[in-house]
């Protein structure tokens, strides 16, 4: 039964590809300077930038997407910035200039897309997953492919030669030709699809099925999180939550191109207390991968072999993996219950705190600039706020207002001009700058 459906879908990509739209150049310079290209920024899930920031920022706009946002914006490097929004109808994915807030395009898609960040190229071409599908569009919105998947994909990433990893949260692992959606591997299965063994007419689950556990992670999402990606090795690390497994493990993958590409497995780790939390994150020199478990501790793994370096005991899981910077500063997010604004630093066989601001009360995920500042979201008067803050010692450099907004940001961005872009909870898209 495996090689029948493998063998449709290889057969149906093969269709759509050739019936896409083609002429965008996409090179390997995927990760251009200047853009927040994926939900944290970059391959590593870093959350860092490659542009300077500013520490004197004002509202520049805001406008609403009419439903609640789930996953962080990003923003190509000719300053489009991509969201999905749970709207009850209309489109949920949208497309806005940095410069004026002015809508350039958008479209509906598959509800399972709201849960995910489009992820943009150095042409501003988008890659976006929905029930059951990827599909891409290039800056216009016009659809240049779309290839069948099972499962939802999750958000995407990029190898060092330029191609598309996806994995969808069934599991399935997919490396595609970003031009025309051709796949470049066999399929990878890291939950096993059925076997002839397991009984005749197994019934195969929607596409949608499980996709509200992905918000807190459960066998019925086995891969809740956005996979990181070192461009140097090719090793892809993302979490999975196996058959039968109390929680989910730090998987390592490796994808290898040419004549004889195949994803393979590597190590897993899955004893972390609590299941592996977070979208995992490596630091620069892809040495060590970094992982919040869910009983409230930071992990640093080596990345060849998953054997722990360290852990601390943060006392809470934050909502999303840590902001690593160049020098080993680990920025961290804020979670539902605590809103510690805390910053650690990597020691090698330990972590130390870096600092703390104990007046600050952060609602959102930190950003961090090519010249240390750092900006996030914090609670402000009756409402939230944009921080801008020195990454180095968490001091606060500026704090503004976000008129009418409340609840919590879902994620922080970086302009190609320095921007500061933030998504809230509500549906609420701020730029400032």
């Amino acid at each position: 039964m495996r090689g029948v459906l493998r063998a449709a879908v290889l057969v149906a990509t093969a269709a759509l590809a050739l019936s896409g739209c083609g002429g965008e150049g996409v090179g390997t310079d995927v990760y251009s300077a200047g853009g927040w290209p994926g939900r944290y920024s970059d391959a590593r899930n870093s959350g860092t930038a490659g542009v300077e920031g500013l520490d004197d920022v004002t509202v520049a706009w805001s406008r609403s997407t009419g439903g609640m946002v789930g996953s962080p914006v990003s923003i190509a490097a000719n300053g489009q910035i991509f969201v999905t929004a749970a709207t009850d109808s209309g489109c949920n994915l949208f497309s806005y200039r940095i410069d004026t807030g002015r809508k350039r395009w958008c479209t509906r898609l598959a509800p399972g897309v709201t849960g995910v960040t489009p992820v943009a190229d150095a042409v501003a071409n988008v890659y976006v997953g929905e029930d059951g599908a990827l599909v891409s569009f290039n800056e216009h919105g016009q659809r240049r492919w779309r290839i069948p998947v099972s499962g939802t994909p999750r958000t995407a990433q990029f190898t060092g030669e330029g191609k598309l990893v996806v994995i969808t949260h069934f599991g399935q692992v997919n490396v595609v030709e970003p031009q025309t959606g051709e796949l470049l591997a066999p399929l990878y299965d890291l939950v096993p699809t059925p076997e002839l063994g397991d009984g005749q007419n197994v019934p195969r689950l929607p596409s949608g099925h499980g996709l509200a556990a992905c918000f807190g992670g459960s066998a019925d999402c086995p891969v809740a999180t956005t996979p990181a990606v070192d461009l140097s090795t090719d090793r892809i690390f993302t979490t999975l939550w196996r058959p039968g497994a109390d929680g989910a493990a730090l998987v390592s993958l490796r994808y290898t191109g040419g004549d004889d590409a195949a994803v393979t497995e590597g190590w897993s780790r899955d004893d972390l207390p609590g299941g592996a939390a977070t979208s995992p994150v490596l630091s620069e020199d892809g040495a060590t991968v970094y992982i919040h478990d869910g009983d409230g501790a930071l992990w640093a793994l080596d990345s060849e072999t998953g054997e722990p370096k360290w852990t601390h005991d943060l006392g809470f899981t934050p909502a999303a993996g840590p902001t690593v910077t160049a020098d080993g500063v680990l920025v961290l997010a804020a979670s539902g219950e605590n809103g510690t604004f805390l910053a650690l630093r990597d020691a090698g066989d330990r972590a130390e705190t870096h600092w703390e601001q104990e007046d600050v009360r952060q609602v959102g995920v930190p950003a961090v600039t090519s010249n240390g500042l750092g900006y996030t979201v914090v609670e402000s008067g009756d409402g939230i706020g944009a921080l801008v803050f020195d990454a180095g010692s968490g001091e606060p450099l500026d704090e503004e207002p976000l008129p009418g907004a409340t609840g919590f940001s879902v994620g922080t961005a970086v302009g190609p001009d320095g921007e500061l872009v933030a998504a809230t909870v509500t549906g609420e898209v701020f730029v400032l700058r």
